[in-house]
């Protein structure tokens, strides 16, 4: 179908006082746009009519509406048409340079004749769609967070596969005596829940439980996964549209906590065996069946440590409160110590500690431990230091229980970098870990990547339960150290973003960040010359490679972050409405004044994640930033090909900033790397220019989140400083 571009200005919200309207139409019509119109409203119910009107009566079908933020009234301009394009001249223009000024003008022309440009060159994208793409979901754990999310994703009318290695199910609560109160007053102990669940879930008919059984292999892709389990000897083979990881946790070795003396004293025990204990009925030592009746719980035995596991467990301190009731319940004379080094006790286990606290028989202290020693009839003694009394004290204890953490099975494997990473480089943009718990037949690994400390997150601040391998959530303890509510919420949350998964899956919509979109990566296969950094950059495992290293692209896994389109140098990758050609025209025909009028240009390719929105937020708060710049949106930073540098630099444009999503340990990259990556390739940009004798300045990157937009104007104005010491581009005029 012939496209006809409409361009629909809007004047309210102070645009048509602070910009002339007529310049901006005439821009358009110069761009040979066959529909120009401007609305006093175009948000409003009469505005959408507006444009519907023209869709109907002169066969528009392609909108561009210039007026507020894209990241606002999205729902409201969905006009039923695939091509509508946005332009923001309300917070990226009049709310943010001063009104009626020629520079601001200017800038507001520039984005007209951008938006344009890349209408012009978009096609209508047509979603993916799979044929008879599966709804089922795999679970893969039978644990308290596995049970929990067969249980909710089979009530919700979906088919579920639960796959548990051990032979029955119920994982680590199983095998506890108590739970800790979740109900008020919050005082008491309860019967473990998971007993009920696992009745629940083995008589739900939509759910299939395979226990003492593993996955041998994982081929395929959101809506086309084929999973094959081993079991009794034999495999069998079924079709999922999308996966919960719920494998959970392996108590941490105590052994390796030697100043404990756990392995050496056989009443030093963990905090698991103490549970195994308490199951039995009555509370004796190891060493001799002696009633205990006095205990020392020594908490952060190996955690919060960078010797052992630096981070928090979340739940020992709730256990060691929950075990030292064990004790005081069956022994009322007995005598329990807990030495701590916080004690946390979040949202209503706050009422719990404080029912611990009023038990004359439990001293709770904060304090270092500095020795254990065992005398002739295997009592123990412990020193503390660095008390809330003040001094060193030392208590004698029948027992001690060292609140040793948990580690994700998912930590278990061996730690594999990706191609050109050395331990102890600035950014390592992932740790493969490959263990045996999914087996994906992806050519990066066979497992989800690994973040902080083994745990499998893809981008914990934005998108919890999601992993780095689109179609597979991970929930409960294996994505997180947690208690047993944040356990249920959080495995309840995965079955919901596993359910989203299939659902937008079988309408060929991508999911997290972008979800909805409808575009994916097209690959011009005669021009690829194997250079694999399609493959090895993308951060999500969406390409595979062939035998001679073609790429295979599997547009599902897709997140169309387009990292593929920035890394290739051969530019065969593209989006329909997203590609190098696109914004490289969108540069090229950004207006350049004379040397002579002093008015530098500068482009910003702003990540939509962070970067755009801080910028809006600029605008929102009404400050001001230099009107010589010009904005581009990305859809990450890695989707950044150095061809626009080239083009942007060959039109005398002054200064090119890249701003990206904070990267590192915080992991603020809603694509994962995609800002890294960008940092990565303007280094080698950096180089060209230097042997070019363009200064390498001109080129720069920084790195911002959504919260820290008022540091923006002082960044473009000290950029633009630095590039009037270099003086105007050469190559502006030519």
């Amino acid at each position: 179908m012939e496209k006809k571009i409409g361009v629909y200005i809007c004047t309210d919200c102070e645009i048509g006082k602070a910009l002339d309207i007529e310049k901006l139409t005439k821009v358009a019509i110069e761009m040979k746009a066959p529909v120009v119109k401007s609305h006093p409203s175009l948000c409003q119910k009469e505005g959408v009519e507006f444009i519907k009107k023209d869709m109907a009566q002169e066969g528009v079908n392609a909108v561009i509406i210039a007026a507020c933020s894209p990241r606002v009234n999205y729902d409201v301009f969905e006009l039923g048409i695939p091509l509508v394009e946005r332009v923001n001249l309300r917070e990226g223009v009049v709310w943010s340079h001063p009104a009626n000024d020629e520079d601001t003008q200017m800038m507001a022309e520039d984005y007209i004749r951008m938006g344009l440009l890349k209408m012009q060159k978009m096609e209508a994208p047509e979603p993916y769609k799979v044929e008879e793409p599966s709804k089922n979901v795999l679970v893969v754990g039978g644990g308290l967070a596995g049970i929990t999310a067969a249980n909710e994703a089979a009530k919700a009318g979906y088919e579920v596969f639960l796959v548990e290695k051990n032979e029955a199910l119920g994982g680590w609560m199983s095998r506890i005596y108590k739970q800790a109160p979740t109900k008020a007053p919050y005082a008491e102990m309860e019967e473990p829940e998971i007993n009920n669940l696992i009745k629940e879930v083995q008589q739900n008919p939509k759910v299939k439980i395979y226990t003492s059984s593993l996955i041998e292999k994982i081929d395929g892709a959101p809506g086309l996964y084929d999973v094959t389990v081993k079991r009794n000897g034999g495999a069998e083979t079924f079709r999922v549209g999308a996966i919960v990881e719920a494998a959970g946790t392996v108590p941490y070795d105590a052994a390796k906590i030697t100043e404990f003396g756990f392995g050496k004293y056989p009443n030093v025990i963990t905090n698991y065996m103490m549970e195994a204990i308490a199951a039995k009925g009555t509370m004796v030592r190891p060493s001799d069946g002696k009633p205990v009746k006095s205990v020392a719980f020594i908490q952060c035995a190996g955690q919060r440590d960078e010797k052992h596991l630096p981070y928090c467990s979340a739940t020992c301190c709730v256990e060691s409160l929950k075990q030292a009731k064990y004790i005081r319940n069956q022994y009322p004379d007995s005598k329990v110590y807990i030495f701590y080094r916080d004690m946390r006790t979040p949202g209503h286990y706050e009422y719990f500690y404080k029912s611990m606290q009023n038990d004359a028989g439990v001293f709770l202290t904060k304090g270092d431990v500095k020795g254990i020693t065992e005398d002739e009839n295997k009592n123990l003694a412990v020193e503390v230091e660095n008390t809330l009394l003040g001094e060193k004290i030392q208590v004698n204890a029948d027992l001690v229980v060292l609140a040793t953490g948990m580690v994700p099975v998912s930590a278990l494997g061996e730690e594999i970098l990706p191609p050109g990473v050395k331990p102890g480089d600035e950014f390592i943009p992932y740790v493969m870990i490959e263990t045996d718990i999914l087996n994906l037949e992806y050519r990066q690994g066979g497992e989800a990547p690994a973040l902080i400390n083994g745990y499998p997150d893809s981008n914990f601040i934005c998108f919890p339960y999601e992993t780095r391998r689109t179609g597979v959530y991970a929930a409960g303890s294996v994505r997180a150290p947690m208690d047993i509510p944040s356990t249920v919420a959080d495995a309840t949350g995965a079955a919901l973003k596993a359910i989203q998964c299939v659902e937008l899956t079988s309408r060929g919509e991508a999911v997290h960040p972008r979800v909805g979109d409808i575009s994916y990566a097209e690959f011009f296969m005669q021009k690829c010359t194997q250079c694999k950094r399609c493959t090895e950059e993308c951060p999500f495992g969406a390409i595979n490679e062939d035998e001679k290293a073609n790429p295979l692209y599997n547009p599902t896994r897709c997140r169309r972050c387009a990292i593929c389109m920035g890394a290739c140098p051969e530019r065969i990758i593209s989006f329909k409405n997203y590609s190098v050609d696109m914004i490289g025209n969108m540069v090229k025909n950004i207006e350049v004044p004379e040397e002579e009028e002093e008015k530098p240009r500068v482009i910003v390719f702003a990540c939509e994640n962070d970067a755009y929105p801080a910028l809006d937020m600029v605008g929102l708060n009404r400050l001001q930033y230099n009107s010589f710049v010009r904005v581009v949106p990305l859809r990450c930073a890695g989707s950044m090909n150095l061809v626009w540098v080239a083009d942007a630099l060959s039109k005398g444009i002054d200064g090119i900033l890249i701003m990206g999503c904070q990267y590192g340990d915080d992991y603020q990259c809603h694509m994962a790397t995609g800002s890294y990556l960008a940092k990565i390739r303007l280094s080698k940009v950096a180089e060209t220019l230097d042997r070019l004798k363009l200064e390498s300045g001109r080129v720069q990157m920084e790195q911002v989140s959504i919260a820290e937009y008022y540091k923006i104007p002082k960044i473009l104005d000290e950029f633009i400083k630095k590039l009037e010491g270099f003086g105007p581009n050469p190559y502006k005029g030519f």
